[in-house]
C-alpha cells in the first residue's frame, strides 16, 4: 500500500514537480524500489517508500538530489 501524506505538502516543489521526482526515481530503479513518495515540507523534502537494498535506497536519494530544487531533509525509504 502506498505511503501518502498530502495534508502537509507545501513548499517550493509543486505537485507536478513532486510527481516528476517520484516518477524519475521509479524509472531509474525499476523493481528495486516501491511505493516511492516525496513529502514536501517548508524547508525541504522527505523521501519515503521501500527498497530492496541499501544501495537502491541511496540511488533513490541521489536521483532526487539531482532534480530537486529543495534539500533532502530525510531519506525514510525502508530497506526490506
Amino acid at each position: 500500500m502506498p505511503i501518502m501524506d498530502s495534508s502537509n505538502d507545501r513548499g517550493a516543489e509543486s505537485a507536478p514537480g513532486k510527481k516528476n521526482l517520484e516518477s524519475l526515481i521509479e524509472r531509474r530503479l525499476g523493481n528495486r524500489i516501491r511505493d516511492v513518495r516525496v513529502m514536501v515540507r517548508p524547508t525541504g523534502l522527505i523521501l519515503r517508500g521501500r527498497a530492496a537494498t541499501y544501495h537502491a535506497k541511496q540511488l533513490a536519494q541521489h536521483a532526487a538530489m539531482e532534480k530537486a530544487t529543495m534539500p533532502i531533509l530525510s531519506n525514510e525509504i525502508e530497506v526490506m
